[in-house]
């Protein structure tokens, strides 16, 4: 007669169950479920975001995301489109491709405002020498108007005044006023080479 013996180490191994269950259990709530199922594949999901992500603790972070979208997702898992350790893979993966574009998105943004904001140097004699030769233009320009043009147009562009106000300080009528700046801005931009 054959005896049977039994191996003490046989009984000492837990029967893990097959993921698969464990997502089916997991959809359902089954919070214990949840704990085996991480306790199965938690190394090798924070592995592969580890590789794509490099940072440690960028790595850790998506990795708890992960494990969140599981818990609330596990009801999609559809067995007939694939395996339930290449689904938790996907959605690994999808995360920590999420996290680099984000963070690659971040630093674009962050280098177009740095730049935006960095200050062009600027070479002060030079715009101050800019800004004399436009002065000596305009001034040669203001000289070939006729003294009511200049008039008109230096109490309004260099005085501040409207035009009713310049009608009133000349003692014209505003119309008058009104032609002599459109006539003398007209004669300005021809003499300036200024296209409209």
């Amino acid at each position: 007669m054959l005896e049977l013996v039994s191996r003490e180490t046989d009984h000492d191994v837990p029967v893990r169950a097959p993921i698969e269950i464990l997502l089916q259990r997991v959809a359902g709530g089954d919070q214990a479920a949840f704990s085996e199922l991480y306790d199965q594949v938690a190394a090798r999901i924070f592995g592969l975001v580890r590789r794509l992500l490099i940072d440690q603790s960028q790595a850790e972070e998506v990795t708890q995301e992960v494990f969140l979208e599981i818990w609330q997702t596990a009801p999609r898992f559809a067995a007939e489109k694939g395996s339930a350790l290449s689904w938790l893979f996907t959605l690994a993966h999808r995360r920590a491709v999420d996290r680099i574009r984000s963070a690659q998105a971040s630093r674009v943004r962050d280098m177009t405002i740095g730049i935006r904001d960095l200050e062009a140097p600027i070479d002060s004699v030079s715009e101050a020498a800019e800004i004399k030769v436009e002065h000596e233009r305009v001034q040669r320009a203001l000289g070939e108007l006729t003294d009511m043009q200049r008039q008109a147009i230096s109490l309004a562009y260099y005085g501040g005044l409207t035009q009713s106000e310049i009608a009133t300080q000349l003692s014209v009528p505003l119309g008058t006023v009104k032609t002599r700046i459109r006539d003398g801005m007209i004669r300005l931009r021809d003499a300036l080479g200024v296209t409209a």
